[in-house]
C-alpha cells in the first residue's frame, strides 16, 4: 500500500472551546465516508481549550494528503492545532543514553517484540558502554562525546543526525547530559526524558541512597517532555512503587529503575499513538 493511501487514520486536535466542534469533526468524517472506531474528547475549563482524538476507518482507501488538505478549512475556521496520521505510521525515534542501560534495554525489547509501534534508526550516546547492546539489535550506534568546550559542536551534530535520519521523536533513555536551552526549544514537543521522582527533594549524586537514609515509603519515576526548565517539562506519565523499611538502598535503586522503564515505555507508546496533547505546561492523555 502506498504511504499516501490509507484505510485508518488518527485525528488529534486542540482548539479554543466553543459549541460545534464535535459536530464539525464528525460531519467532516461522514462526508468523506469515514466511520469512527474510537473517539475521546475533553474540554478544559481552566484553560478554555478543547481536546479530541478520533480513530476513523474508511470503507475505501483514502488519500492521506487529500484528507489533510480538505480538513484544513475546518481546522482554520476553529483555530485548531491538529495532526492527521495513518494508524500504520511508525514514528522514527532516536534513543539517547549514557551508561545506565535499563531504560534502553527495556525499550529495545518492547520494540523488537512488537509492543512499541516505532522505528529506531539509531542510538546516540556520549559513552561507548552500551554499543554492544545496540549491535545485538542491529541498530546503528553513534558515539558522540561531549564536554563543556565541545557542547555546541556536539549539539549541532545531534541536530544533523536528527535531520539526516528523519527523526520525529528523541527519547532520553537516561542520557545524563543537560541539553542547551536552544536545543530544548528546537525539540519542543518531540523530546521525552525520564528521571526518578525524588526531585527536587533528593538532588545530586545517589538520590536513592539519600532517600534510603530518610526512610521513604514510595519510589517512582516521571516521564515528561523536555524543556529548558530542567526536569520540569509537561508530565506524560508517572509510575510509583510502594516500598518498606526492609529494602536496602540498592534494592530501592532496582525498584526505581523498574518504575523508570515502565513510565518511559508508556510515554513513548502514547506519544507514538498520538494520545498526548499539550495543554500549556500540562498534558491531556487519551488512553
Amino acid at each position: 500500500m502506498s504511504p499516501d493511501v490509507v484505510e485508518e487514520v488518527i485525528l488529534s486536535l486542540s482548539c479554543p472551546d466553543r459549541p460545534g466542534i464535535v459536530h464539525a469533526v464528525t460531519g467532516y468524517i461522514m462526508e468523506r465516508g469515514g466511520d469512527i472506531v474510537d473517539s475521546q474528547q475533553f474540554g478544559d475549563r481552566a484553560s478554555g481549550r478543547f481536546f479530541m482524538r478520533v480513530h476513523m476507518r474508511f470503507a475505501e482507501l483514502a488519500d492521506l494528503g487529500g484528507l489533510r488538505e480538505s480538513f484544513t478549512a475546518v481546522a482554520e475556521r476553529l483555530a485548531m492545532e491538529w495532526s492527521l496520521t495513518s494508524v500504520d505510521h511508525r514514528p522514527r525515534v532516536m534513543l539517547m543514553v549514557s551508561r545506565f542501560g535499563h531504560c534502553l534495554n527495556d525499550l529495545l525489547f518492547r520494540w523488537h517484540s512488537g509492543q512499541l509501534h516505532i522505528d529506531i534508526p539509531l542510538i546516540v550516546s556520549n559513552h561507548t558502554d552500551l554499543e554492544p547492546l545496540a549491535k545485538t539489535y542491529g541498530i546503528p550506534f553513534v558515539h558522540l562525546p561531549i564536554t563543556r568546550a565541545t557542547k555546541p559542536e556536539a549539539e549541532a551534530r545531534l541536530l544533523s543526525l536528527i535531520e539526516e535520519n528523519g527523526v520525529e521523536l528523541v527519547v532520553l533513555a537516561r542520557y545524563m547530559q543537560i541539553l542547551s536551552d536552544d536545543l530544548c526549544r528546537q525539540l519542543a514537543g518531540r523530546a521525552i526524558n525520564i528521571h526518578h521522582s525524588f526531585l527536587p527533594g533528593f538532588k545530586g549524586a545517589k538520590p536513592y541512597h539519600q532517600a534510603y537514609e530518610r526512610g521513604v515509603k514510595l519510589v517512582g519515576a516521571t516521564a515528561h517532555y523536555v524543556t529548558a526548565d530542567l526536569d520540569e517539562g509537561p508530565i506524560i506519565e508517572q509510575e510509583v512503587h510502594r516500598v518498606s523499611h526492609a529494602l536496602s538502598a540498592d534494592e530501592l535503586v532496582v525498584a526505581g529503575r523498574d518504575a523508570e522503564c515502565i513510565a518511559l515505555a508508556r510515554a513513548v507508546q502514547w506519544h507514538a499513538e498520538r494520545r498526548v496533547l499539550l495543554n500549556g505546561s500540562r498534558t491531556v492523555i487519551f488512553r
